[in-house]
């Protein structure tokens, strides 16, 4: 077969030989491979080509071998058969090796191992499965890598002497690296380091991560000596400005499940504790009622939009709760956040005059600058049951807001006692009936302790008697978070824990008065 894809019938009986009539039947299956690889299409006409010289070597093979071994023909038909194999796989057109008759073993040389793609196994055109090697950096073209620097090299005596200030964290990273290189094999330099180490941690106390509650104080105080406001924000407006921006940071930080977590608002009805069960999200939606009170007073709008039984703080809460088809979700702090800021702002508009503008509770009234402490105080409150829920910390306000608030407290202390004797809850004075406005009267000394404390004279026989130091009775002593707590609801009168001296009737009603104080 020289050069045509037909088959020729006398190719295969050009000799006598058996091996001759063998070459003869590989040729017919090299033209078979030459029809399959023309139907096919893997070779293409470069396959064509291919199949066409396997006769060549074929045949040169079998005059290589000894005829006298009988080995010979089932060599050549080995070979044969192979490359069949390969022609099927789609032999590579630009194999030199192919279509010259050339055998490599017989030119004398070494064969030539064969193609790598062949050796793989597969196909041409098939991706190499050994990666490429990765070109080096002095190809790229960018800077070299600086070489790491030789280790520090210090004597003992040096080493010992840095010690205190590896212990501080003040060495630099070279004598850091051989300071700790170095204790790894001296015991009496391990245990000093260890007893600075110890030492370093007297001295740096763990702080908590929440900001100081006066930063805010402190940082708005500096600007405002620097640049005073157009429209200052009245002093007895300040603690609620202060105080609603501090639980709406809390706010900002709890996830969207926490705004569900199970809320118990407390407080004191006659001599009782009370309490009701809601949530996060129920008590922002208390706080934005409850501060509806405070916007009706000033002209804004009412965010309740159900009617409510009275206008006190309990019932105008339940009607909120109610009037929602659903339990309040985080929605609720937009508008309570957004009616905290109309209410710092109008009064800052209104002027300090304002302040004696009078705010109904429904049972009682409040001046305005009285209503937005008593706003402050509720609002810390509340923010320190929602933290506690979500057992997040919450430091109480600034020394100065919360002497604000304990004021407001004690100057309430004698109508509650009041309101409670005509109750029958107290017990009752020295005289049959109250003392005139303006009399002196028997009176408490309230000494809180702690920051934001101070003494207060409470007169205890009528709420307009002259409380005098020439009639005190008695002497009560107080931590001021715990005397807010107290007024909170938060702790009982026969829980808190009070410096006594003097009366002890006097000083059961007032630490009474206080938790009566207390509301929903």
């Amino acid at each position: 077969m020289s050069g045509t894809n037909r088959f020729d019938p006398y190719d295969g009986h050009d000799g006598h030989d058996g091996h001759d009539a063998h070459d003869g039947h590989d040729a017919h299956g090299a033209e078979q491979n030459d029809w399959i690889g023309g139907v096919s299409g893997v070779g293409g006409v470069g396959g064509v080509g291919d199949d066409n010289e396997v006769d060549g070597p074929g045949k040169h093979g079998h005059g290589e071998h000894d005829r006298s071994d009988g080995h010979g023909a089932h060599d050549g038909h080995e070979d044969d058969g192979k490359r069949r194999l390969d022609d099927q796989r789609g032999a590579r057109p630009e194999d030199p090796d192919r279509g010259t008759g050339r055998d490599p073993g017989r030119d004398g040389g070494p064969a030539d191992p064969p193609p790598p793609d062949a050796a793989a196994g597969r196909s041409a055109g098939e991706p190499a499965r050994i990666p490429k090697p990765r070109s080096s950096v002095e190809d790229t073209g960018l800077p070299l890598p600086e070489p790491a620097p030789a280790p520090l090299v210090l004597e003992h005596r040096v080493l010992k002497a840095l010690l205190g200030a590896w212990a501080l964290a003040a060495c630099s990273p070279e004598e850091a690296t051989a300071v700790e290189d170095h204790l790894g094999g001296c015991g009496a330099c391990a245990d000093e380091a260890l007893r600075l180490r110890d030492a370093v941690g007297l001295l740096h106390p763990p702080e908590s991560l929440d900001l100081d509650p006066t930063l805010r104080t402190r940082v708005l105080a500096g600007c405002l000596d620097r640049r005073p406001p157009r429209i200052p924000v009245p002093e007895w407006a300040a603690p609620y400005d202060a105080e609603s921006a501090r639980l709406d940071a809390l706010l900002q930080d709890i996830g969207d499940a926490e705004w569900h977590a199970p809320v118990r608002l407390r407080w004191f009805e006659g001599d009782r504790p009370a309490s009701r069960r809601t949530t996060v999200a129920g008590v922002i939606a208390h706080l934005l009622t409850v501060d509806g009170l405070v916007a009706l007073a000033l002209g804004l709008d009412d965010p309740l939009d159900a009617p409510a039984k009275s206008p006190g703080p309990a019932d105008r809460t339940e009607a909120f709760w109610q009037a929602s088809r659903f339990p309040p979700t985080r929605s609720v702090r937009g508008p309570w956040r957004e009616q905290a800021h109309n209410l710092v702002r109008t009064v800052a508009f209104a002027g300090g005059g304002s302040g004696r503008l009078p705010v109904s509770y429904g049972g009682f009234e409040l001046p305005l600058r009285d209503a937005m402490l008593d706003r402050a105080f509720e609002c810390w409150v509340h923010a320190g049951d929602i933290a506690e829920a979500v057992d997040y910390p919450y430091e109480p306000p600034s020394p100065r807001n919360l002497h604000a608030m304990i004021d407001l407290g004690a100057r309430m202390l004698p109508t509650a006692l009041a309101a409670r004797r005509q109750a029958g809850l107290a017990v009752p004075g020295q005289t049959r009936h109250l003392v005139p406005a303006g009399a002196p009267g028997r009176s408490l000394r309230l000494e809180i302790e702690g920051l934001g404390g101070g003494e207060w004279l409470i007169p205890l026989d009528s709420p307009g008697a002259l409380a005098s130091p020439d009639r005190e009775v008695a002497h009560v002593a107080l931590d001021g978070v715990e005397f807010c707590q107290l007024a909170a609801g938060h702790v009982s009168p026969e829980e808190a824990a009070a410096g006594q001296l003097g009366d002890r009737d006097a000083i059961r009603d007032v630490l009474f008065a206080a938790a009566s104080l207390s509301r929903m």
